[in-house]
């Protein structure tokens, strides 16, 4: 009989509760992972992708805050899974499970709360993802690791420069990649022992046993001075009292040949903006266009992007940008920017470094720099921004590196006040 291989034995589990509070108003109406990102995916797509094109097609997503866009994503997009070929995809929301429980306490007790749907999976082993980062990882290669080096625990790890890595939870290993302690966001971090510049950073990815894991849940259930969180509680108790190995992030990434590895926290403004306009460089570290590892979403039955108008100032057109279907480029010039699907934009217009979320329509004249705008705005006629921060500052949100984000609350606001 024919050994199965290791991803047909395993499921993921993805942690998408989160607020994501540093996201500000983009997070008002929607939990980080359900953000749009990348023209037409969510962020969560990522996750759920690489599990996919790893060959893994047991899923469970944790659920809690402001999740039905999630919940509605979810279930539009990644509807193909089908339960006679045991295939599962379930969304797991807080306060549905446990009798008295409500909101899940902590990252370990999301899972814990729900044992019996894992128990049910029949699998030998569970990956534990965060849903709301940006990279692409055959988590097979991980998978494989982790059997063979008879860990409780793998934990996938970024390489990066030790100065940077204060702002992670690092991982001090011995020669044979066995993690010896876990600091979270240390003042001195410890160095990799084949690299004395750079550190082994946590990426909240995390492969165990279901056995081992499923009784060690239980255990920290029982604890009650405990979080009931896998980075606080968890993986430190693993590497003091079992086995906890390292899993680097560079062996197992997909990425083009010479290229680096690519992975994004986009958990603020700031950095949702700059991984969006990263992506209209010449040759963008994330590749989107890879045919052999897909991010699967949600596809609206949208048709192709269409410019029009040829005239000076009022000319449709669009450089160095990505343009998703249904969008209409009416007589706008647009340059370094991403637009989502159904953006409508009008005559004399300008977009320059801008992101806009899905189902904007930007009127007459109006002049956008450096800007994020939510989806479903209306941008009115001639409004400027980009160009005096003072000004903006008045009615949007502009961060500390001057990229301004725009919602339909604060254009509301401002037009109340005019």
């Amino acid at each position: 009989m024919p050994t199965k291989r290791i991803t047909q034995r395993s499921m993921v589990f993805v942690l998408a509760g989160g607020r994501g509070s540093r996201l500000k108003e983009l997070t008002d109406r929607r939990v980080k992972p359900a953000v749009p990102f990348g023209g037409k995916a969510r962020i969560i797509d990522f996750a759920l992708s690489n599990a996919v094109n790893s060959g893994i097609r047991k899923m469970a997503i944790a659920t809690q805050y402001k999740a039905h866009s999630l919940i509605r994503h979810t279930q539009r997009g990644w509807n193909f899974f089908r339960a006679e070929r045991n295939e599962f995809l379930d969304v797991l929301p807080a306060s549905q499970r446990g009798g008295n429980e409500s909101w899940y306490k902590g990252t370990a007790d999301a899972v814990t709360q729900n044992i019996d749907i894992v128990d049910s999976y029949n699998v030998d082993y569970v990956i534990i993802l965060a849903g709301d980062h940006i990279y692409k990882m055959d988590y097979e290669i991980m998978l494989r690791q982790h059997v063979e080096s008879g860990a409780d625990v793998t934990v996938g790890c970024l390489t990066v420069p030790r100065q940077e890595a204060t702002a992670f939870g690092v991982m001090a290993t011995d020669n044979d990649g066995r993690i010896t302690s876990f600091l979270e966001k240390p003042a001195d971090p410890p160095a990799m022992p084949d690299n004395p510049d750079m550190a082994l950073a946590s990426m909240g990815i995390y492969v165990f046993d279901w056995k081992f894991l499923r009784d060690l849940l239980i255990k920290d259930a029982e604890d009650p001075n405990s979080s009931n969180d896998f980075g606080n509680d968890l993986i430190p108790d693993i590497v003091k009292n079992g086995k906890a190995m390292a899993h680097r992030f560079d062996e197992s990434c997909v990425r083009a040949e010479g290229a680096p590895a690519y992975w994004k926290d986009v958990g603020t403004v700031d950095a949702f903006w700059q991984a969006h306009i990263d992506l209209t460089n010449f040759t963008p570290e994330l590749d989107l266009w890879d045919k052999s590892w897909p991010i699967w979403t949600y596809n609206e039955s949208v048709p192709p992007a269409k410019f029009i108008h040829d005239e000076r100032d009022r000319r449709g057109m669009a450089i160095s940008s990505m343009v998703s279907g249904g969008c209409i480029i009416s007589g706008t010039e647009v340059r370094n920017s991403v637009l989502f699907t159904n953006v409508h934009t009008n005559s004399y217009a300008v977009l320059d470094h801008a992101v806009i979320l899905p189902d904007v329509v930007v009127h007459r004249s109006a002049r956008l720099r450096q800007v994020v705008v939510d989806g479903g705005v209306v941008i009115p006629e001639g409004l400027v921004v980009g160009e005096d921060p003072h000004e903006d500052a008045k009615w949007f949100r502009v961060t500390d590196r001057g990229i301004t984000l725009i919602t339909q609350d604060m254009l509301n606001k401002r037009a109340a006040a005019l």
